[in-house]
């Protein structure tokens, strides 16, 4: 998820790469958000870049 974020996919361009519904892709990304303490994509790939998780 937020590998695809970083890249700057929507929504629906996530759920698409990965196979799965746009509604089980919106949740993901919520999750994401929860678990980077993050409260929008801009701190979730900060985070994820910070940490690692994404060159």
């Amino acid at each position: 998820m937020l590998q695809q974020m970083a890249y700057g996919q929507k929504n629906e361009e996530i759920a698409e790469t990965l196979f799965i519904s746009e509604n089980t892709g919106k949740t993901h990304v919520r999750r994401s958000f929860q678990k980077c303490q993050a409260q929008d994509r801009i701190q979730a790939v900060v985070f994820a870049i910070r940490n690692g998780i994404v060159k």
